[in-house]
């Protein structure tokens, strides 16, 4: 399977993120789309809220201009910390009165959303899901089989 570079960066960032202790789901620089950004916070001015798809005026203008960070437009980059928050089970956009995860820095939980964002990602550059391992077990889907207990 044939990646873009922006894609294969941005897995490379995130799993070295996971792994190096610096994913945290509510730190702009530390997030999902802060470690594609090489830590840089300034998206966040893409938007007016965290974890809202919506661009404001400076998001509208920069998508407006074509520019891209690291290969993605400002919409892709909000597109996908929603992906990456909501995975990790915050309701959305947050702010001081949203639902969280018990500890949103748990492995388990960053790990659901770095395979949100993944996902989403390999969905962006239309590319098959690297985090779907149902082919690695040869699973189907139970709604695809036949009902084996009426037989």
């Amino acid at each position: 399977m044939k990646m873009s570079q922006r894609l294969e960066s941005a897995i490379g960032k995130l799993y070295n993120a996971f792994h190096n202790d610096t994913l945290n789901p509510e730190c702009c620089k530390q997030c999902a789309v802060g470690n594609i950004l090489d830590g840089r916070d300034f998206w966040k001015n893409l938007s007016d809220e965290h974890g809202s798809p919506q661009l404001n005026y400076v998001g509208k203008v920069n998508e407006a201009f074509g520019k891209r960070f690291n290969g993605y437009t400002p919409l892709e980059l909000l597109t996908i910390e929603v992906a990456f928050l909501q995975g990790c089970g915050f309701s959305l956009p947050l702010n001081r009165n949203s639902q969280r995860p018990l500890d949103s820095t748990s492995k388990d939980t960053l790990f659901v959303g770095l395979s949100a964002a993944v996902s989403f990602l390999c969905n962006l550059d239309g590319v098959k899901d690297v985090m779907d391992c149902s082919e690695l077990f040869d699973y189907k889907s139970d709604a695809l089989r036949p009902n084996l207990m009426s037989i």
